[in-house]
């Protein structure tokens, strides 16, 4: 079981400018996603950024909710959060395979994204999983988008006209400082 198992976790990167993060929920079973909601919004606010909140009818909508905002408003990263638990039919499959593929696509293209999006057997891995004093997925989902973000500032190019570079932004695991890419 992966609740046994020690994991090594990166700490949070630090900022020297405030993120904002687009949390988008498909709040589908509303438990399950309000503790994923709490576990993101608690790590965002622990870099001293600040989040906005939008739900979706369901896993599907959650990638092309994030698409429309980071074609058309400023934010600095993503928290892609929900639940799919197997049912009887291979509609999970579609669901799973198909968020998780265009919220992958949507990183590639640059966008700062943390998949917290759930794929479980059965409701209690679910509990077990988006528990804020638990597993935390959507803290863990939240991490991620920061540590993407922190990414994307440190090797912003204004000569390709993209953000800044700044030099104060220390991400995990650098010792030395920062260096230039």
């Amino acid at each position: 079981m992966a609740a046994s198992e020690t994991h090594h976790v990166l700490d949070l990167p630090v900022f020297d400018k405030p993120v904002k993060i687009l949390i988008v929920v498909a709040p589908y079973y509303k438990d399950i996603a309000d503790q994923l909601v709490a576990g993101a919004k608690a790590t965002v606010e622990a870099v001293g950024g600040s989040w906005d909140l939008i739900e979706v009818p369901g896993a599907l909508e959650v990638p092309s909710a994030i698409a429309i905002a980071e074609r058309m408003s400023n934010f600095d990263g993503y928290v892609a959060l929900g639940c799919v638990i197997r049912g009887e039919t291979t509609h999970y499959d579609t669901v799973c395979n198909d968020s998780s593929r265009a919220l992958t696509l949507l990183g590639l293209q640059g966008a700062c994204i943390g998949n917290g999006i759930l794929t479980v057997e059965n409701k209690a891995q679910a509990e077990v999983r988006a528990e804020a004093k638990g597993q935390n997925k959507g803290g863990g989902a939240a991490a991620a988008a920061l540590h993407l973000v922190a990414l994307s500032r440190k090797w912003a190019n204004p000569s390709k006209g993209v953000g800044f570079h700044s030099d104060a932004i220390k991400l995990a695991g650098e010792a030395k400082g920062p260096t230039t890419a």
